[in-house]
C-alpha cells in the first residue's frame, strides 16, 4: 500500500482506535502495520503521509472507497474485499451515524424541463477556458452582498473536487463515490442521481441532443466517460477509452462540433513509483475524441508516442521501463481559428524524458495528429526521487512541475492571439500560437514545485491573466498576480492573508483552486477555507467568505467547509456555486457545496 499513499490519496492513517475482530475475519491492524506504516511515521519525507492523529475523523466509506479506485485502485487490488474492509475498520471504526442515508429531498413532480444551456457550462464558459463569466447575472457591485443560499452535504468524503456545471436552471456534478447530482439551483433539491463506477471530480458538459433533449457528459476516474439524459439521469452510452489500471480523467470533457474531446493522466503510477519493487513505467497520457451521440472512439493520441519498453534494472534490482507519463491533467482548450486543440501535460515517470512533458501540445482537430509540442521544462520525476536511496528515480529529474491547467486563448489587443498557460514551476507564460508556441513572454511569481506554482488554473480577461499561486510545500503559499497579457508584466499583487486558521492541521494560505472572473472582479479560494473576491482593476479585497462552517443541508447530511483546492466556483443566473472541503495529503476536511445569491435571496 505504501507507494500510493502520497501525493493523492493519503486515506490509510486514520484513527488507532480499537478493531474488535470477528473470529476468521482479516487484521486491520496487522494489514496496516505490514503494508502502510512506513509511509505513516513522522521523518518520512517532504510529502509524508499524514501521521495515525491526522485522520481520525475520516469517514469509514471513504477508505473503502479510495481502495477501490481511483490513485488507490493498485493498493486495493492487492488485498481482499474483506482486507480493504478491515483496514478500513481498524483506521474508521464504522458507527450508526455513519451509516445514516442522505434525504432524498426530490424535486416536485411536473418540473420545469431543462430548455436551455445558459449558464457555466464545464470548466469555462467558452472553448478557450478563459473561466470568464461575462454575462452571469452577477455584477461587481453585487458581490459584497453575496450570502448563503442553501448548502449540500456530500456523505462519506472529507475531500470535494468536481466544479459545479449550471445551466438552464439545474446544476449537475460529481463526487468522490462516483454518484452524479443533478439539483435545482435554485432550490438545491435533486431531479435525479447516477452512478457512475467510480469517482468523478472532472466538471460535467452539457449539451443538446435533438428533439428538445439535452446530454450530460462526463468521464470517472478509470477513464470511462458516459453521455447521460440530462432531463432524467438515464445512460445514453458509456465507452472506456484507456485501460492502464492507473489511468483516470480529471479534466472536464470539452465538446465542439459534436466531438467530445477528452483527455487521460494518472497520477498513480508515479505516486507507485515510490515503492522500490514497483516496475516503473508504463502509462502514457493521451488526448481522445468521442461521437457524441454514440460515445464511439474517432481518434486517440498519445502524448509519448512510442510505448514503454524494458530500459534498465533500477538500484533494487526492479526491471524498469519507460518512456512514460506526459498526462493530461485539466480541460483541453479549442482553437476554433487554427482548427486545434491545446493541452497541458504533466512530467515523465521514467527515463527517457520526451519533449511532449510539462508542455503545451496542439492537436489537429479533426484526426488528433501532433501540430507541435512547447516544453516548458523537461521533468522526468516520480515518487522514488523522495525515497532513501532514490531507487527508480529518473537520471535528472525536475520538481513534478506538471503544465496541470488549462491553457487560455485570447486575443491581444492588436488582434493577435496568445496562449496564456500557468505551470507548477511558479512561472506564467505567454506562447505564440502561431509560431509552434514560441515563448513571448514568461514571469516566475512564486517556488513552484510538486505542490507549487500555479496548479488547477488561471483566468483572463482582454487585458490582464490572474494567477492564484499554491506554494504550499515548501510553504507557506499564497498570493494573487495579476499580469498585463501582452509583455507578462506584473499589474499588481495581493499577498497572501494570513490565515485565522492557523492552529487547526491543513490550514494554510496556499491559492490552489482555479480563479473564476466576472466583469470586475476575481474570485479565488484558499487552503484556509475562505473564497475571496478581488477588484480587477488594482486587486482590492471587496469580498470575503469563511467557510469554515457546521451547515445545515438540504439533504440532511451533516456538513462542514474545509480547505478550497482543485475547483473555482461556478456563476450563473445570479448565484455563485462553489464547493469546500480538500483533505488529499493536505488540507483541512470538508464535504459541502455552497450555493450564493444577492442576500441569500
Amino acid at each position: 500500500m505504501m507507494r500510493m499513499l502520497r501525493f493523492t490519496g493519503w486515506l490509510l492513517c486514520g484513527a488507532m482506535a480499537a478493531y474488535a475482530q470477528a473470529p476468521g475475519a482479516p487484521d486491520g491492524k496487522t494489514l496496516f502495520e505490514k503494508n502502510c506504516a512506513m509511509c505513516h511515521r513522522a521523518g518520512a519525507g517532504e510529502r509524508q503521509a499524514p501521521l495515525p492523529e491526522a485522520l481520525r475523523q475520516r469517514p469509514n466509506a471513504s477508505i473503502v472507497l479510495a481502495l477501490e479506485s481511483g490513485v488507490m485502485q493498485s493498493e486495493g487490488a492487492k488485498l481482499t474485499v474483506a482486507e480493504r474492509q478491515a483496514v478500513a475498520d481498524f483506521l474508521a471504526p464504522r458507527t450508526a451515524a455513519s451509516a445514516e442515508p442522505a434525504r432524498a429531498n426530490a424535486c416536485p413532480a411536473g418540473a420545469r424541463p431543462l430548455a436551455n444551456l445558459d449558464g457555466w457550462n464545464g470548466w469555462s464558459v467558452d472553448v478557450g477556458n478563459s473561466r470568464l463569466q461575462p454575462a452571469g447575472g452577477l455584477r461587481a457591485q453585487d458581490v459584497p452582498k453575496l450570502k448563503v443560499k442553501w448548502a449540500f452535504g456530500f456523505p462519506n468524503t472529507v475531500s470535494v473536487g468536481a466544479q459545479v456545471t449550471a445551466v438552464g436552471g439545474r446544476l449537475f456534478f460529481g463526487s468522490t463515490d462516483g454518484t452524479v447530482y443533478s439539483l435545482d439551483a435554485r432550490t438545491g433539491c435533486t431531479y435525479w442521481t447516477f452512478h457512475a463506477d467510480t469517482q468523478v471530480r472532472a466538471a460535467i458538459t452539457v449539451a443538446p441532443i435533438g428533439g428538445g433533449q439535452y446530454a450530460a457528459y462526463l468521464g470517472d476516474g478509470q477513464t470511462t466517460v458516459y453521455g447521460v439524459n440530462a432531463q432524467t439521469g438515464s445512460l445514453l452510452w458509456k465507452t472506456r477509452i484507456d485501460q492502464h489500471p492507473m489511468a483516470g480523467i480529471t479534466g472536464a470533457p470539452k465538446l465542439y462540433n459534436g466531438r467530445l474531446y477528452v483527455g487521460i493522466r494518472s497520477g498513480g503510477e508515479e505516486v507507485a513509483a515510490g515503492d522500490a519493487k514497483y516496475p516503473c513505467c508504463t502509462f502514457r497520457g493521451s488526448l481522445a475524441a468521442l461521437d457524441a451521440a454514440t460515445g464511439k472512439l474517432v481518434w486517440k493520441t498519445f502524448t509519448v508516442t512510442d510505448p514503454a519498453k524494458e530500459t534498465k534494472k533500477s538500484a533494487a534490482g526492479t526491471q524498469l521501463y519507460g518512456p512514460s507519463g506526459a498526462g493530461i491533467w485539466s480541460a483541453p482548450t479549442i482553437d476554433v481559428k487554427r482548427k486545434l486543440i491545446y493541452a497541458g501535460t504533466g512530467n515523465n515517470y521514467s527515463d527517457p524524458p520526451t519533449h511532449t512533458s510539462d508542455a503545451v501540445v496542439a492537436f489537429d482537430l479533426e484526426t488528433g495528429s501532433i501540430k507541435w509540442a512547447k516544453q516548458l521544462t523537461e521533468d522526468a520525476w516520480n515518487m522514488s526521487c523522495s525515497q532513501p536511496g532514490k531507487p527508480s528515480c529518473p537520471a535528472n529529474p525536475d520538481r513534478d512541475v506538471d503544465v496541470g491547467s488549462s491553457p487560455i486563448l485570447r486575443t491581444l489587443p492588436s488582434g493577435k492571439d496568445i496562449l496564456l498557460v500557468g505551470q507548477k514551476s511558479g512561472v506564467a507564460f505567454g506562447l505564440d500560437p502561431d509560431q509552434s508556441g514560441a515563448i513571448l513572454w514568461h514571469t516566475e511569481i512564486g517556488k513552484g514545485g510538486g505542490m507549487g506554482g500555479i496548479q488547477w488554473g488561471m483566468a483572463a480577461d482582454a487585458e490582464k491573466v490572474y494567477a492564484p499561486l499554491s506554494d504550499i510545500i515548501p510553504g507557506p503559499g499564497g498570493g494573487l498576480f495579476a499580469l498585463n497579457i501582452a509583455t507578462g508584466e506584473k499589474v499588481w499583487t495581493v499577498p497572501p492573508f494570513d490565515p485565522t486558521c492557523k492552529a487547526t492541521r491543513g490550514c494554510s494560505p496556499a491559492q490552489s483552486a482555479a480563479a473564476t472572473l466576472i466583469p470586475g472582479v476575481v474570485f479565488s479560494g484558499s487552503f484556509d477555507g475562505h473564497l475571496r473576491a478581488h477588484a480587477t482593476a488594482d486587486g482590492k479585497l471587496i469580498w470575503d467568505l469563511d467557510t469554515l462552517h457546521d451547515y445545515e443541508t438540504v439533504n440532511g447530511v451533516k456538513a462542514h467547509g474545509g480547505s478550497m483546492n482543485w475547483a473555482g466556483p461556478a456563476i450563473a443566473d445570479g448565484m455563485l456555486f462553489v464547493n469546500s472541503g480538500f483533505n488529499v495529503f493536505v488540507g483541512m476536511p470538508g464535504n459541502v457545496l455552497l450555493a450564493l445569491s444577492v442576500d441569500g435571496k
